[in-house]
């Protein structure tokens, strides 16, 4: 993961929250949340960004309902 490019940075930081957040985070405090690291990046890039994790992240992020983002438990 590139974090040279703005998806790079953004991707990595949405992974850190997710981290921090085992229960997941909801796409709306999702935005939110990026949106203030990153207060001059598009919002429309973030959303995108946002939008695309879990195509770019299958077997890291999960979506067990509508709206909720977390990461996907470890096999033990």
């Amino acid at each position: 993961m590139s974090n040279n490019t703005i998806t790079g940075q953004i991707n990595e930081k949405a992974l850190e929250l997710l981290q921090a957040h085992p229960e997941g985070v909801r796409w709306s405090e999702m935005l939110k949340l990026l949106q203030e690291a990153f207060p001059d990046f598009h919002p429309k890039t973030i959303n995108g960004t946002v939008w695309k994790l879990l195509e770019k992240y299958p077997d890291t992020v999960e979506k067990p309902e509508k709206g909720l983002f977390r990461l996907k438990k470890k096999q033990a």
